[in-house]
């Protein structure tokens, strides 16, 4: 049987920015460098009979994209990624200030 963490570890090099926006761009003078946040988890074993298995997966988030014009170089956020994952994450932030609040008027 292959070793199932070597197997994983080889497709987890498909993850990352170039799943999303593929490799850096060159439009009409202007180069295009795509910034991405991503996550992989894998996880695998085996019982003692021998019977063995794993999986994995991953998540990754466009979040803009570096433009080179000449000399300048400036990072273009994709706006809509970026208030996809903030809001969720401004909201467990004020629900978690709400409760260590209360405690702390107890």
């Amino acid at each position: 049987m292959p070793n199932i963490a070597l197997e994983l570890g080889k497709q987890s090099a498909t993850f990352g920015v170039s799943s999303i926006y593929g490799e850096q761009q060159d439009v009409a003078g202007v180069r295009m460098i795509p910034v991405a946040l991503t996550w992989t988890g894998f996880g695998g074993g085996e019982d003692s009979s021998g019977n063995g298995g794993g999986g994995g997966g991953g998540y990754a988030v466009p979040i803009g994209a570096y433009i080179r014009r000449g000399d300048d170089l400036r990072f273009e956020p994709n706006l809509v990624m970026i208030a996809v994952v903030a809001i969720p994450l401004i909201l467990v932030a004020g629900h978690s200030l709400t409760r260590v609040i209360r405690i702390l008027k107890k």
